[in-house]
């Protein structure tokens, strides 16, 4: 029986995407007759204050949570110190609690948590595996965050490439990504592409009439265009708003459903330009309601900054294809999620800035129940045939199987 811990910021019963990912995994594990071990905080995606238990077991999955200070998201200074007080207790867990010969994984939630990882894993004589979510210090340097650049962000990224050498696997979540740490230089054999997943057994595709959520958010007449999920420094929103003033048909609304750094700043942009009666924002939904909710849009788009592409994957592009919905794609046109989208013809792909394109796309969305169907369908069989998630889970039991 292996021993597999897994190191992350979050996890149940966090909803946010990177712990919902992390939670299936561990108790698919814990399932199989591994002893699975999870190092996270006592917190909680959308609130820092939340105080979880130090310890439990759930489901078969032993949680350690480490105390660390709690400034939260709004201010990067006081992330900062949440992010190293993270690191000092998540090392201090892992050579309390691992053994040699364990499998430790290593998650990237607080950024260039490999390198913590690394050291903490060679001093227990363990093997590692780091989960690429995004790349660091490439994404900072690339939104201009402080002190990124320059010397510190070369420096960081040595240790990060450090970390991927000598580790016994890496994992991405796209094939881009798998490209960037390539010409880092990290031996092919060591790099494994599992793209993120969604619950895709229990989200399908819910009919207008029978969705619940559609009829108490009062939507049921409307052609509703949604995003769900988190919205921040990664994501380009001024293309929907420059959009959303050149729709012309009164039944168009925007739905957003989620949190993130940048929700209150669109949520503020859209009262300036007096488009309140077009939006509609609400927070995240509990995952048992999501089968609902993300059936609630006739379409959904997301977004990922050109500069970003290799460094990032959007996952809730998985969630849009389960409930069988179009997927409106506002991204690089041969970027990661766009080459898929164009591949599987679900749906359409608008250059980040292309308000008029986008607008043209969703006015003849709109006024085309059929063709939405169709597309729907074609996303939801793209998923079933490439992208579900026993096909991921099964992908990285084989892995672990063959590390140690």
């Amino acid at each position: 029986m292996k021993r597999i811990i897994f190191a992350n910021r979050y996890f149940f019963p966090d909803h946010s995407a990177t712990s919902q990912i992390l939670g299936d995994l561990a108790f698919h594990l814990a399932g199989r007759g591994n002893a699975v071990h999870v190092i996270t905080s006592r917190q909680r995606y959308d609130d820092p204050g939340a105080r979880l238990p130090e310890t439990e077991t759930i489901a078969g999955v032993t949680v350690h949570r480490v105390a660390t200070t709690r400034f939260g998201r709004s201010a990067l200074a006081g992330r900062a110190v949440d992010y190293l007080s993270f690191y000092a207790a998540v090392r201090r867990s892992i050579l309390a609690i691992a053994k040699p010969g364990d499998i430790l994984v290593a998650k990237t939630d607080p950024p260039l948590l490999g390198i913590v990882a690394m050291h903490a894993g060679r001093k227990r004589s363990l093997h590692l595996v780091n989960w690429l979510q995004d790349l660091y210090p490439e994404v900072a340097v690339q939104l201009g965050l402080p002190l990124s650049g320059g010397l510190v962000g070369r420096g960081l990224a040595r240790l990060r490439d450090a970390s991927l050498k000598a580790a016994d696997a890496n994992v991405v979540v796209g094939s881009r990504m798998a490209d960037r740490i390539r010409q880092r230089g990290i031996a092919p054999d060591r790099i494994h592409v599992i793209a993120n997943w969604c619950a895709d057994d229990e989200i399908r595709p819910v009919a207008r009439s029978d969705n619940p959520l559609r009829r108490e958010w009062g939507l049921e007449q409307q052609f509703v265009v949604g995003y769900s999920g988190n919205l921040g420094r990664a994501h380009e929103f001024d293309t929907v708003l420059a959009a959303a003033e050149r729709v012309g048909d009164e039944g168009t609304v925007f739905l957003m459903i989620g949190g993130g750094a940048k929700f209150e700043e669109l949520a503020r942009r859209v009262k300036e330009r007096r488009l309140t009666h077009r939006f509609r924002f609400v927070s995240y939904q509990e995952r048992p309601l999501l089968k609902y909710s993300l059936s609630v849009p006739d379409v959904h788009w997301l977004s990922l900054k050109p500069e970003l592409e290799g460094l990032i994957v959007p996952s809730k592009f998985y969630g849009i294809a389960a409930a069988g919905r179009p997927i409106v794609a506002i991204t690089a046109p041969d970027g990661e999620i766009a080459r898929l989208v164009q591949a599987h013809d679900c749906g359409i792909v608008i250059a980040p800035g292309d308000a008029a394109g986008l607008a043209a796309a969703l006015t003849g969305l709109g006024g085309n129940a059929s063709e939405r169907l169709a597309i729907g369908v074609r996303a939801r069989n793209m998923l079933d045939a490439h992208f579900t998630r026993r096909q991921a889970l099964t992908r990285w039991e084989s892995l672990l199987t063959a590390i140690g």
